[in-house]
């Protein structure tokens, strides 16, 4: 079938109530952004429903494209597109719909094993109902090619639809994403080593609408280079979900080295993470982030019992949130290889956490016995030399957004993969 049209169907934003237009609006922004690296595409905002046609599209003429596997990417890196269908789009007369149809069968129904027309209509005022159409059309593609009907899980579903200015026709629909289009839940925080866990972390939270900066601790000399890298390949990987990403590199090998030196070897692991917790908050801060993000998951480290959880939040001025706290390691790899940084994760460069750990760390940690050993160290000075070396690199070029009560959501520009800061 030639596609002159894609049509997006929305997730969750028939929820939204009189914020919808506001959520249809950052799809939109979406859709545009990604479809624009994938060829001369445009959106259009339909009844109830988004279309991506040709950039040259004019009135009722809608040239033919491919849908190539760059743009099914675009839509996938999409959040908020329930599913969406490669399809025709023709005029509504009764006559070219039925010769459409029946170019549409010869090609994908003449030889499979079962059929069946779901036909349906947004313009109610249509002179045929939905039944109307199934059953008729039905009729003159098994007259010709008799392949029989089945209503449950036919080989070729052609769906003919009724808008009010076209009817669409398709035979493929794809599941979508999910999820709310980011820019629409806030600025969050994440924590970003060169594990499996928090790429996917980061992934889940702008599934749910945030957009996402970064913040990785490095602790060159102790690591190698390649560290580093990887960490900027997986921070370049979740910047295409968005328009840009900041990605805070952190000094960190000094603050392992002092608390090495003057602290018990139990409890390093607590202790470095509530220091990053200290530096990650300020970093928010800044940038107006509301929360931090990390990939812990209950239990599946020594480091990630509740009680030691609790202790390292306390450390931060901000909440702490864990989309895969209910995950398992096979939950979070299987996830890393749908969104494609799994082979990354895995490169076998250490990062800092997996530093000068003791053979036996703290699985309950208290809080105010770990309170006395950091009243050792001047904890402030640690937090702030760090944050003052700390170097900014920026992925992308940051919108300017309209929010829903009206003010301009300013950011400064940067060219992608260049230093900000």
């Amino acid at each position: 079938m030639t596609t002159n049209a894609v049509v997006i169907r929305f997730a969750e934003l028939f929820l939204k109530g009189g914020r919808k237009a506001w959520f249809t609006a950052r799809l939109k922004e979406s859709l545009e952004r990604n479809t624009r690296r994938a060829g001369p595409f445009r959106v259009r905002e339909g009844y109830d429903h988004l279309m991506v046609i040709h950039q040259h599209a004019t009135g009722a003429h809608l040239p033919d494209f491919e849908v190539t596997p760059e743009l099914e990417a675009a839509f996938q890196r999409a959040f908020g597109i329930q599913n969406y269908s490669p399809c025709r789009l023709v005029p509504r007369e009764i006559g070219v719909i039925e010769s459409e149809v029946m170019q549409i069968a010869d090609e994908h129904v003449a030889g499979a094993s079962s059929f069946r027309i779901a036909a349906s209509r947004a313009d109610k005022e249509y002179p045929l109902t939905s039944m109307d159409l199934s059953v008729r059309l039905g009729a003159q593609v098994f007259l010709k090619h008799h392949v029989p009907g089945k209503m449950k899980d036919p080989a070729v579903t052609l769906g003919v639809h009724i808008l009010p200015n076209h009817a669409m026709l398709s035979v493929r629909t794809v599941k979508g994403p999910g999820g709310l289009p980011v820019g629409t839940g806030g600025r969050v925080l994440l924590l970003l080593s060169g594990g499996i866990d928090s790429p996917v972390a980061g992934w889940q939270m702008m599934r749910r609408g945030c957009d996402l900066d970064a913040v990785h601790f490095d602790a060159t000399p102790y690591t190698k280079v390649q560290a580093r890298e990887k960490v900027e390949t997986l921070a370049r990987m979740l910047a295409e979900y968005q328009a840009s990403m900041r990605l805070w590199i952190v000094p960190f090998a000094a603050v392992q080295a002092e608390l090495r030196d003057h602290a018990p070897g139990r409890m390093l692991v607590v202790l470095y993470r509530r220091m990053m917790m200290r530096i990650a908050t300020k970093l928010a801060v800044r940038s107006g982030a509301q929360a931090l993000v990390t990939g812990e998951s209950l239990g599946q480290v020594a480091s990630q019992t509740l009680e030691n959880l609790s202790v390292i939040e306390d450390a931060s001025g901000l909440p702490i949130l864990r989309p895969l706290l209910a995950f398992d390691k096979l939950d979070g790899i299987l996830l890393a290889k749908q969104i494609g940084t799994y082979k990354t994760s895995i490169l076998p460069y250490e990062d800092c956490c997996s530093l000068f750990v003791p053979p036996h760390p703290e699985t309950a940690a208290r809080l105010d016995p770990t309170r006395e050993i950091e009243s050792r160290f001047d904890v402030d000075a640690l937090v702030d030399a760090a944050v003052a070396a700390t170097e900014e690199l920026q992925y992308g070029v940051p919108p300017v957004r309209k929010d829903p009560g009206g003010t301009l959501d300013t950011a400064t520009t940067a060219t992608e993969d260049t230093p900000a800061g």
